[in-house]
């Protein structure tokens, strides 16, 4: 490890305000996609020098929204709130207080209502249609999202209702437990698909740009599509249902930026914020071996990698926000120091308690070709398992652009929201 340490050294730009991040600012240049990442869902630090960056990114570079880890009717309540629309909450931290589904810690904390408050704020000083927007880009919010749809149809297009109605209840046998109509397809030909994708195509022909009323339902009813597949993907194991979930992230991205410029102009931008096994580029790590795909590398793919900067987000030890297991009470957790030879325990010794690394595109240092042990933490974590599980090998330079170091992190600061649906399966890898 000793070999790495100059490398490092040298690479490490110290951090103690925003305001070190000039570099990063200068890299990120006229990239159309920032995506900041995160090592575990529950840590005080990564979500606010995400917030920091993005404050930076929206006014000095123009970005046009943020996409997120999260599910699309929740975060809309957040995006009509921040934007100020007629019927929304005045502050932000009332929509964040309505989410239900677990894990609700993920979104619903301080560090998001501080960031939001101020994106009300920044978009108080814009004209509305420069004003900056909050949206999820995830795929679970099936059941939601069905009943967005209805309400929208019922006030808007009532001679599509009998169409969204019939997708509401083929489901509706699995008692609003979506999973459980998966393994059902083993033994018999059940599937919804057929009208959920009916709806879809309807939607889409009717669906215009620049209606934002109309892109929500066009979006819902993507959902349920994606939705009733990932279920059913579940069922066979392997990569299918991970990578389904990855492309609708990455399509709901290309839709936003499409009706972003719809409403804007050319030159839409996007920040997303979503864990480090969704941001990084997979072929980086040991998730293409197996055939896993992930949004930082469709990104590249369908954008171009010079106008994708992909930041990934670490730390050696600390407290954490997450759950013993999947729906079980949030807890902050010791975060116990990083396995001996990772990156993490590299960091540790050699690199400033804080620090940011750019990547250079070429004559890369040893560290950026190296095969090490990353930590990944979900919203589920076990610390007595940390010898043992939660680190992705990875090439760090190929994986990001950047990389973000706190030495010692803590936990987010939850707020206490009023339910908590725990229906939703749990993702892989340990709910990322």
């Amino acid at each position: 490890m000793a070999r790495y340490g100059d490398d490092v050294v040298a690479l490490a730009t110290p951090l103690t305000d925003p305001g070190d991040a000039d570099e990063f600012l200068e890299r990120v240049g006229d990239a159309r996609v920032v995506m900041l990442g995160e090592a575990t869902h529950g840590t005080h630090e990564f979500y606010s020098w995400r917030a920091a960056l993005t404050q930076r990114l929206i006014t000095e570079r123009g970005f046009s929204f943020v996409g997120v880890e999260g599910d699309w009717p929740d975060c809309e309540r957040i995006d009509h709130s921040v934007r100020m629309r007629p019927g929304a909450h005045e502050d932000p931290r009332d929509s964040l207080l309505e989410f239900e589904r677990w894990p609700t810690w993920m979104w619903a904390n301080e560090e998001v209502v501080d960031f939001t408050r101020w994106l009300r704020g920044h978009n108080a000083t814009v004209d509305v249609p420069e004003q900056v927007g909050f949206h999820g880009l995830d795929v679970y919010s099936l059941w939601a999202s069905l009943r967005e749809l209805l309400l929208y149809l019922r006030e808007n297009d009532p001679e599509m209702v009998p169409a969204a109605l019939a997708a509401y209840r083929c489901f509706e046998p699995f008692t609003e437990e979506p999973q459980r109509s998966a393994p059902a397809t083993r033994f018999a030909p059940l599937s919804c698909e057929n009208e959920v994708v009916d709806l879809l195509v309807d939607l889409r022909e009717r669906a215009t740009h620049g209606a934002e009323d109309e892109f929500t339902a066009w979006q819902n009813a993507e959902i349920v599509v994606n939705a009733e597949r990932y279920y059913r993907a579940l069922v066979g194991g392997g990569p299918d249902a991970w990578n389904l979930r990855g492309r609708h992230m990455d399509e709901t991205l290309a839709r936003l930026l499409e009706h972003y410029e719809g409403r804007i102009g050319p030159g839409a931008k996007a920040v997303v914020w979503a864990h480090n096994t969704h941001v990084g580029d997979a072929r980086g790590t040991e998730m293409a071996w197996s055939g896993e795909i992930s949004i930082g590398r469709l990104a590249r793919e369908r954008y171009g990698e010079d106008r994708v900067v992909l930041a990934g987000f670490g730390t050696h030890s600390g407290t954490v926000v997450a759950g013993e297991a999947w729906g079980a009470p949030m807890a902050v957790m010791p975060l116990p120091e990083a396995r001996k030879g990772s990156l993490e325990d590299i960091l540790h010794l050699a690199a400033p308690p804080q620090a940011m690394f750019l990547f250079p595109a070429d004559d890369r240092p040893d560290l950026l070709g190296h095969e090490l042990g990353h930590r990944a933490v979900g919203v589920v974590y076990d610390p007595r398992r940390e010898h043992r599980g939660n680190y992705v090998t990875t090439v760090l330079g190929r994986r990001y652009d950047a990389f973000y170091w706190f030495d010692e992190s803590h936990a987010v600061s939850p707020l206490r929201t009023h339910a908590v649906d725990v229906l939703e399966p749990e993702a892989y890898p340990a709910g990322v």
